[in-house]
């Protein structure tokens, strides 16, 4: 839901397989730093409007795509066929993790000075965890939500609203304890609970499966943050990722906050102006410290 303060600014981008890449700005009006959002399966960028007005009156420009498939990318790339809707197209998962970083590389060529943090959300965190394996060089910071450790039995591949559905009917009652955030998923027409394995194919969902790589090219600061309720990792899991980054990539600024009872979607979460207020403090400390 669009709150009231900066306008967005709708652009496109053409990526190297032809697809028309839908994405999204919020520039703050003297910003200390950029932060670049990657949404989770089955969403769309602009769902995190609220969050990017908190940045960018905090100080932050931020950045953030339709990825393949998704939102008005998906719509374009689809011909507007609802049923296509997650399919990745050509060259599936490499090229969606592609697209994300020629998004980095605009953002580069715009904002030279100024510091860069990645953000990634479920599916989008799971694509930033291969993009810090390789090209952790290109930011600053880096920040994991809803979030797991990519490797089986750490990362739920069923039915992530299992163990929720007797709270409600809407069948998303996994991503907040607020109903309404619950019954906006369902009434989005732009959004769909995604079977990763029947939209990605074997393939390219085992190439969602991965671990930190050893000594990661820069020691960038790493914030991974989910509600204690996720289903899709849980605080098991996080903690072991958190322990491979720092025993495997040698990051030292590794941090992990667990929200008590939140869900999937921190950012709409009953608590997300604490959530937000912490995300601003740790960006302010790592980016904008003098």
């Amino acid at each position: 839901m669009a709150t009231a303060g900066v306008q967005r600014t709708d652009r496109t981008f053409v990526d190297a397989k032809g697809v028309t890449i839908h994405y999204y700005t919020w520039t703050a009006a003297k910003p200390k730093g950029v932060l670049q959002l990657a949404h989770g399966l089955g969403e769309y960028a602009t769902r995190y409007e609220g969050l990017a007005q908190a940045l960018v009156k905090a100080g932050y420009s931020v950045y953030a795509d339709d990825h393949r498939g998704h939102g008005r990318t998906g719509i374009e790339q689809h011909l507007g066929n609802m049923k296509r809707m997650g399919k990745l197209g050509p060259g599936g998962l490499r090229a969606t993790i592609e697209e994300v970083r020629q998004l980095t590389t605009i953002i580069r060529s715009e904002n030279p000075k100024l510091p860069l943090a990645i953000l990634g959300h479920s599916w989008g965190s799971l694509m930033v965890q291969d993009i810090l394996n390789h090209h952790a060089g290109d930011y600053e910071a880096a920040i994991l939500t809803g979030t797991a450790y990519r490797r089986p039995g750490s990362m739920n591949a069923g039915q992530l609203n299992e163990k929720h559905k007797h709270l409600g009917t809407t069948g998303s009652e996994w991503l907040s304890r607020d109903p309404a955030v619950s019954q906006a998923f369902l009434d989005d027409p732009l959004t769909f609970y995604a079977d990763t394995l029947k939209l990605f194919g074997l393939i390219d969902g085992l190439r969602l499966f991965g671990v930190p790589t050893k000594n990661i090219e820069k020691d960038i600061p790493l914030l991974i943050a989910i509600g204690s309720e996720d289903s899709l990792g849980g605080e098991k899991s996080v903690r072991t990722l958190a322990e491979k980054y720092i025993s495997r990539s040698k990051l030292t600024d590794v941090e992990v906050i667990i929200y008590a009872e939140a869900r999937h979607e921190i950012f709409n979460e009953i608590n997300k102006e604490e959530v937000i207020a912490d995300l601003v403090a740790w960006l302010d400390y790592r980016l904008a410290k003098p």
